[in-house]
């Protein structure tokens, strides 16, 4: 009987579990069969996406492009009407006016350095000149910093003074303009770096007296660092006095200083 009993209850027990267990597999097709589906409508949605993404890029790379740059600058001095009214000449060729009374374009397509290039120059109304008032320039294609330092002005500093030092050399910063009848690329003032002031310890009162008691012997030219000049003084004994009088002058005037390009103290 009580083996009866155990065999009845396992049966129970076996059915019991399985009953749980069919439920269980239910539960867990769902939830199998919900994220199939929840990613095949992903895949769906992602290729709509891409097609979006792919018809807009289309779309923009036909568009186009919203930055549009200028084909050319203004590279004249500006100014005002009065101002070149008095400043510029009338009655004559329209041509020949400086570049100080043009309003020119300049492109940017120019090569730097290049001499021929070509400015689009427009006379001002203010300005009466002969002949047409639309006319092309050449000039040298450079930004208005590169130009040649003989059109730019910059304000010195005369408290930046330094003795010479071969390893370095002080600098400072100077508010620097380019000239007005000069045709340049960029800004016309800028700031730029500027070697101080510096000495190699020559100094000017030695060097003249150099020049009038033993210049002819170029003793003058060998203080000063001029050797290759000192030893033609030497040997031509100051150029029959010639050239030791015109040293004696140019070095009065400060004309001819240190061959190293330091100043006098």
């Amino acid at each position: 009987m009580k083996k009866v009993t155990s065999l009845s209850s396992t049966n129970d027990f076996n059915s019991h579990s399985a009953t749980k267990i069919v439920p269980n597999v239910k539960i867990a097709m769902w939830i199998s069969t919900l994220i199939f589906l929840v990613n095949v409508i992903g895949i769906l949605n992602g290729n709509e996406l891409d097609e979006d993404i792919l018809t807009t890029e289309s779309t923009h790379d036909n568009s186009p492009n919203p930055t549009v740059f200028p084909s050319s600058f203004k590279c004249t001095s500006p100014h005002s009407e009065a101002d070149l009214a008095g400043r510029c000449p009338s009655g004559v060729e329209c041509d020949k006016l400086g570049n100080e009374c043009l309003n020119c374009q300049c492109s940017l397509d120019c090569q730097y350095g290049q001499p021929d290039a070509q400015a689009h120059c427009t006379v001002p109304k203010s300005v009466i000149c002969e002949g047409n008032r639309d006319f092309k320039r050449n000039y040298t294609c450079a930004f208005c910093y590169q130009t040649d330092k003989d059109s730019i002005s910059c304000i010195a500093n005369f408290d930046c003074d330094s003795v010479f030092d071969q390893n370095q050399r002080r600098q400072y910063t100077a508010n620097c303009t380019v000239d007005r009848s000069t045709i340049c690329l960029g800004r016309r003032d800028f700031r730029t770096q500027i070697p101080c002031n510096w000495t190699g310890g020559h100094r000017w009162l030695t060097a003249l007296i150099l020049s009038i008691t033993l210049g002819g012997f170029g003793a003058d030219r060998f203080y000063l660092g001029h050797w290759q000049e000192g030893i033609g003084k030497l040997f031509s004994f100051g150029g029959l006095g010639v050239w030791t009088l015109v040293d004696v002058v140019m070095i009065a005037i400060r004309y001819v200083g240190p061959a190293d390009g330091s100043l006098y103290i």
